[in-house]
């Protein structure tokens, strides 16, 4: 029983310091959005789920006196901890997924309504017929388990509900992947609960399981954080220069390869006039709108925001003919959206774009010759109030 105790106390306690030190690094982050911070609050709900199942081991050890009381306060804390895991990881789903009005409250209550319920009937078993849930020999009951996974398992099915929505709509391989992993998680994190409880019954392998993928996400956050811009969801310049010195990128076999700068019109006007929030929407729309108009030509497109209210992208059609209908199509869809979001004005954009040709052409000079033709065009729409020319 000492082993077990040592055993299972050790596994979690490494696993307690790596989820601290995790939560450490995020708190003393400057840019803390709003997806971290819902991710620290699934770190701590497990920090206090393994304190808690370190108090169950010395219960079952003696370490600790086994009584009525001591029981009801341990398993009421692995109850609220395997809630709170659900609980939190739901909210950290809603937040990646970006699930419309979710901070509202009504919709924040209709979170939380599960675990409020469940809470007040569990008490009230306690107070009423406590037999039910403990035996006269102080051991856990049957009738305990729904406590302990009913609500969880609602958590559960929205959190799948919401994860395999965003797959099935999400083109990007990889991004698909992502929102099934976020979605499968709990299912990973129960898979490891089982695997314990049927097999290695005096092994801390639900909290080895769950650290695990713990750190698997925590990695994925610093990989985006690096490589991702944090209010549009794409690429930053850091990532734009890691794909142009991948000249494999630039230089597909068949396919030309141009470049587009993208900007737009008045932007200081809409901060302004409507104020900075307004602004940040005009570019996750026009981020929105350039993702539409990708998804609906079938060529590879590197997409990124190159600073402020620009943005790059890097197409590689079969021919040059496919540039004009493409560019048409990026302004019709952010029209679309703009009509989408309700806003009280519509986009304006320049566009310029130029072909990178082969040696001595690099990628710097076509960038360059893209940006002097996004600023003509700039001057055309102002004096004309209209779509660019042909």
């Amino acid at each position: 029983m000492d082993d077990f105790f040592l055993r299972y106390t050790e596994g979690n306690l490494i696993c307690v310091i790596i989820f601290a030190i995790l939560l450490a690094h995020d708190l003393f982050n400057a840019d803390r959005s709003e997806k971290q911070i819902k991710y620290d609050d699934v770190l701590i709900a497990f920090i206090f789920y393994f304190i808690a199942d370190i108090f169950w081991a010395a219960l079952e050890t003696g370490r600790i006196e086994k009584n009525l009381t001591t029981v009801i306060i341990n398993t009421l804390c692995l109850y609220v901890g395997m809630e709170l895991i659900t609980f939190t990881w739901l909210e950290y789903v809603m937040s990646v997924e970006q699930v419309p009005h979710r901070n509202r409250p009504i919709n924040k209550f209709a979170v939380i309504f599960p675990f409020l319920v469940s809470t007040v009937v569990l008490i009230a078993v306690y107070l009423i017929k406590p037999s039910i849930l403990i035996n006269e020999s102080l051991e856990i009951q049957p009738g305990f388990n729904p406590f302990l996974v009913g609500a969880s398992y609602i958590n559960i099915a929205a959190i799948m509900f919401y994860a395999i929505r965003k797959a099935v709509s999400e083109e990007d391989p990889i991004e698909k992947r992502k929102h099934l992993l976020i979605g499968l998680f709990p299912l990973l994190v129960i898979a490891g609960g089982l695997l314990e409880m049927l097999f290695f019954p005096h092994d801390p392998i639900f909290c080895f399981c769950s650290t695990i993928l713990m750190l698997v996400f925590f990695i994925q956050m610093m990989e985006r954080q690096i490589s991702v811009d944090p209010l549009t969801g794409l690429n930053n310049r850091s990532q734009l220069l890691r794909y142009v010195a991948q000249k494999n990128n630039t230089n597909m076999e068949e396919r030309l390869t141009y470049v587009l700068m993208i900007d737009i019109n008045d932007f200081k006007a809409i901060n302004d006039t409507y104020g900075h929030a307004e602004g940040d929407k005009a570019l996750i729309i026009l981020s929105d709108s350039l993702k539409k108009a990708i998804g609906n030509h079938n060529m590879p497109v590197f997409l990124g925001r190159f600073g402020g209210d620009e943005f790059i992208m890097i197409v590689h059609p079969q021919n040059g003919n496919e540039m004009e209908p493409f560019v048409n199509d990026i302004r019709t869809e952010i029209e679309n959206e703009c009509r989408s979001y309700e806003t009280p004005y519509v986009i304006s954009i320049g566009i310029g774009y130029d072909e990178l040709k082969d040696d001595p052409d690099t990628f710097q000079k076509c960038m360059q010759r893209a940006d002097k033709k996004l600023y003509l065009d700039k001057e055309y729409i102002k004096l004309h109030r209209e779509k660019t020319a042909d």
